[in-house]
């Protein structure tokens, strides 16, 4: 039976949902919607300052560099791997984009390139040395983690690097406020739901975090996806540290320490299954909302930073419970 199924059609079959995926998914969109409409009717009721448009405004210009890591991180779930470093990865971007503009000389499109190329390098070398090597991606990506945090350091000298209003176009406001980085994370929402939901790399993607095996059975080698999967996050890392540079008008060496957890808990309480196989990049933009609300709305209302975190924490815990209630009741 598997010698006469065509390659070509096996992974989709195994992979591709039987019904549309948005309507698959209308309850958790709906679900999610009432959670981010409710936190944002809580906040309103104990803050006079928080319904405003103002606050709108400040929490869409502070998310895009949050949004586009967390993209990467819903295919890196998705295919049952996880990564850690993406935090340090944006840093060391922006650094590297720093010390071109302001050590070496370089013009301002070619220092941004080469923040995306650090990006993309970095995020291969730790999905080829997990693939290569079967390594679980969680301890890769962690020995990356350190690794270029510390590379951060020595391109900065361990001194943030100001490069004032060299890339502040990313972060200008052109529309009500909103900047363009703003409309470039929205932009890259809707391709990657589009490559998840509409491609046969999506489907792939599905495939191998449901059952690896079964793809290579059908014909579907994993590993250059996985590697493939792995660049793009570290790519969308280094946009994330242009968008942050253009933002403060600066590369801090430890920028975005800590930041990874905010990326896997956005993904996670978007509905993407940590054990993979399932996932959508519209709903971790509503996880990317909830964590920006919920971190604006304690700020608004005089939370201390040890609330803060035991709150956060316990949001996260919260979304795994009812993600790991949803898997068992779809099972029975």
């Amino acid at each position: 039976m598997t010698a006469t199924t065509p390659p070509s059609s096996a992974p989709a079959a195994a992979a591709a949902p039987s019904v549309p995926l948005w309507r698959t998914q209308l309850g958790t969109y709906l679900g999610l919607a009432v959670v981010l409409a409710g936190m944002v009717g809580l906040f309103s009721w104990l803050s006079e300052y928080f319904w405003s448009a103002e606050t709108f405004v400040t929490i869409a210009n502070e998310i895009p560099a949050l949004a586009v890591m967390a993209v990467g991180m819903t295919f890196v779930l998705i295919i049952a791997g996880i990564d850690l470093s993406v935090g340090s990865v944006m840093a060391l971007s922006a650094a590297t984009s720093a010390a071109a503009i302001l050590q070496w000389g370089w013009s301002v499109p070619a220092a941004a390139a080469l923040a995306l190329a650090t990006g993309l390098v970095c995020g291969t070398i730790t999905g080829a040395v997990s693939v290569a090597w079967r390594l679980p991606s969680f301890i890769v990506s962690l020995g990356m983690l350190e690794a270029v945090r510390g590379s951060a350091y020595l391109v900065t000298d361990s001194r943030t690097q100001y490069v004032g209003d060299a890339i502040s176009w990313l972060a200008a406001p052109v529309v009500a406020g909103i900047s363009t980085a703003f409309g470039i994370a929205l932009l890259i929402v809707v391709v990657a739901q589009l490559v998840l939901s509409r491609t046969v790399f999506g489907r792939c993607m599905v495939g191998i975090g449901t059952n690896e095996e079964a793809m290579r059975l059908a014909g579907v080698d994993p590993r250059p996806i996985r590697i493939a999967v792995f660049a793009l996050t570290g790519l969308l890392a280094g946009l994330a540290g242009l968008m942050q540079s253009a933002r403060l008008e600066a590369a801090d060496p430890n920028a975005g320490a800590g930041m990874e957890l905010q990326v896997i808990a956005a993904v996670v309480i978007g509905g993407t299954s940590l054990m993979g196989g399932r996932g959508s990049v519209v709903t971790t933009a509503f996880g990317v909302l909830i964590i920006a609300v919920l971190e604006a709305g304690l700020a608004q209302i005089g939370a201390s930073e040890p609330s803060k975190r035991i709150i956060t924490g316990c949001v996260i815990v919260a979304a795994v419970i009812i993600d790991t209630l949803r898997q068992r009741r779809a099972a029975v």
